[in-house]
């Protein structure tokens, strides 16, 4: 779940000093509990950490450092081995000095390697399983028994290529028995214009420059120097110079480079005149709905979509479809489940991806898996998949993250073109997420024959509205926040809603739980009754999406749950649609959404929830883009 960054330059200078910090701050969404960078020159590799967010190790490296690096690292941390102290903090050091490493994952057997270790007489300074690697990575170095790897690095000079190899081949050999997941950059004073990376099961990109080149677990990292991007496969090693990407997979061969474009600007990562990247996001989600529907239609009002390679025939053959997320993610699962059902005649279970494996879930080369993730590393999901795959089931992902692992180990991609979303609470990838999702359910519905060509072109149509009616809702957000900073005392929200309402309401709660730091849940109207109802009691908040009054049925069966509540003294917040007077009498106040078919709501209804708890984390003082104990792409299970 950390953020790493590595850049290398052709002439020794500050820059990769100021690449490397800009890189951070572009990550530092990934964890905020430390922050550190190495710097490697001529004259030898310097490392300097700090405690806390960003700010202060800008503070710490202020004056310090070479100016002369020709290579850095850095890092920003969520801690998983030892609490976020400096000690713990990385990049760590070899015992000689010589090697810094910085690691994003989870070393499995680190407790065994470290004991063996210490009975070879290394001793450590740090509770972290990273300290181990670079340990372990300096014994393999100067082992002479390491077995050799006598390949050519692209851009090395002379002068230090064997020692480049050999450290090409001390981080093989070392990967080889580490034991979890993980990406490392490993840099030395011993070829100071070298960084070699490995990844494993965790985010690892490289950016190519003109004479400098670029590393990080995710684009973000480097997308104001340039938009070409390199994937780096499973268990490769990849040593990058001012010069050259050399890429070796694990048999030791030098494969050649994915190189692929990088499909946003640099200025969508930045956060402008907005007060947080959280507003920013919720603004731009017109834009992201969009752009997610732009050029699927082909001439002849038929979907296309290319990404989609899985042959029709094997579509035709689904009896089961599978949505797997975490989070807000899986939450936009559950809404596309019931326009998928609707539409496509299909049955479709929604699973948690963190349980989906370890429930012996009955999967066939008849599913149809679609992994739904805004990075594309959830590691949870990437798991999921992998077992979905191992039972003959096809993955279609819906991902954020072109290159990202997700896209990469599926069989079909279908991006979600939100740009990149920096704030920790999800927001237009929900939005993106849910318009991708109907987009493959109309696909499915068009090629098993479940709906004519002129019912996919008006369903497709009537989507084609919702960005307008996003923006009408933006357009008058001022009485979701006015009414927010009345709440700032809340201690518990209750959220309700019906058919797609429920996953609404709960991804409202999460909201409300990831910024506010206030107990918040979501439940089916519906189960008020059976349990959920004794919560309530006079002046309890109580958040209810209304169905639009065209359902009579699903609306009546609303409005005698909000009397319900209201009878025990609760105070109500309805997000309705315009028009519809007959809330009125049933709330304290009342937030309108534009009328839209009952099946695209939730594209509406999510935007006053997602304002509501942005304004409530400001008007309570918090850090609404970095809550405390989250970081942004979970990369460790």
């Amino acid at each position: 779940m950390c953020g790493i960054v590595g850049h290398v330059a052709n002439t020794p200078s500050q820059r990769p000093r100021e690449v490397v910090l800009d890189g951070l701050a572009r990550l530092e969404y990934r964890g905020y509990d430390s922050a550190g960078i190495a710097l490697a020159s001529g004259g030898g590799l310097e490392a300097i950490r700090a405690v806390g967010k960003l700010a202060n190790l800008r503070e710490a490296i202020d004056g310090a450092g070479p100016d002369d690096a020709l290579a850095g690292i850095g890092h920003t941390r969520w801690a998983t081995h030892g609490r976020p102290t400096v000690t713990n903090a990385h990049p760590h050091r070899s015992e000689d000095g010589a090697f810094a490493l910085v690691h994003n994952g989870i070393i499995e057997n680190a407790d065994a390697l470290r004991a063996r270790l210490i009975d070879d007489g290394a001793s450590f300074a740090s509770e972290t399983d990273t300290e181990v690697v670079v340990h372990l990575i300096q014994r393999a170095y100067d082992d002479p028994a390491t077995p050799a790897w006598d390949g050519d690095i692209a851009g090395a000079d002379e002068a230090t290529a064997p020692a480049a190899r050999r450290l090409v081949a001390a981080m093989r050999a070392v990967a080889d028995i580490l034991e979890g997941t993980f990406t490392l950059l490993v840099v030395t004073e011993h070829a100071p214009g070298l960084v070699v990376a490995a990844r494993r099961s965790s985010p690892l990109v490289v950016g190519l420059g003109e004479n400098e080149n670029f590393l990080g677990s995710d684009v973000l990292a480097f997308v104001e120097h340039t938009s070409r991007a390199v994937e780096i496969g499973q268990d490769h090693v990849v040593a990058v110079t001012a010069d050259g990407v050399t890429v070796i997979d694990p048999s030791g061969a030098v494969v050649p480079l994915k190189e692929y474009e990088v499909d946003f600007a640099s200025d969508r990562a930045t956060k402008g005149d907005w007060p947080t990247f959280m507003d920013k996001e919720i603004n731009e989600q017109p834009r992201g709905v969009a752009d997610t529907l732009a050029d699927r239609l082909d001439s002849h009002g038929h979907l296309t979509l290319d990404e989609i390679r899985i042959p029709e025939y094997i579509l035709r053959g689904v009896d089961k479809i599978v949505m797997l997320g975490c989070g807000t993610a899986s939450y936009a699962g559950q809404v596309a489940r019931y326009a998928i059902e609707h539409w496509c005649r299909i049955p479709v279970e929604v699973e948690l991806s963190s349980e989906f494996r370890y429930r012996d879930p009955v999967v066939t080369e008849k599913t149809l898996v679609i992994a739904i993730s805004q990075s594309g590393e959830t590691m949870d999901t990437i798991q999921a998949i992998r077992h979905a795959r191992e039972q003959g089931a096809r993955v279609v992902a819906v991902v954020n993250t072109p290159g990202s692992t997700i896209s990469r180990e599926s069989d079909a991609v279908l991006l979600t073109h939100a740009g990149p979303e920096i704030a920790v609470a999800s927001t237009k990838a929900f939005t993106a997420q849910v318009t991708a999702c109907y987009i493959l359910g109309l696909y499915l519905a068009q090629v098993r024959g479940n709906k004519y060509a002129e019912e996919i072109a008006d369903y497709m149509d009537k989507l084609a509205e919702a960005p307008a009616k996003i923006q009408w809702i933006l357009d008058r957000a001022e009485t979701v926040r006015q009414f927010a900073r009345t709440m700032v005392d809340a201690s518990s929200v209750i959220y309700l809603g019906r058919h797609v309402g429920f996953p609404v309401a709960l991804e409202g709660a999460l909201k409300l739980k990831e910024i506010c730091y206030i107990h918040a849940e979501g439940f089916a109207a519906g189960e008020l009754k059976h349990g959920p109802i004794a919560l309530v009691d006079d002046g309890q908040p109580v958040i209810v999406i209304v169905p639009t009054p065209r359902r009579a049925e699903l609306h009546n069966k609303v409005l005698a749950n909000i009397q319900e509540v209201r009878a025990r003294g609760a105070r109500t917040i309805l997000v309705a649609e315009e028009g519809d007077s007959s809330v009125d009498a049933f709330a304290d106040i009342v937030f309108r959404i534009p009328p839209t078919p009952t099946l695209y709501a939730p594209l509406l209804a999510v935007v006053p929830l997602q304002i509501f708890a942005c304004e409530l984390a400001t008007a309570k003082g918090l850090d609404v883009d970095q809550p405390r104990n989250l970081a942004k792409s979970v990369t460790v299970e």
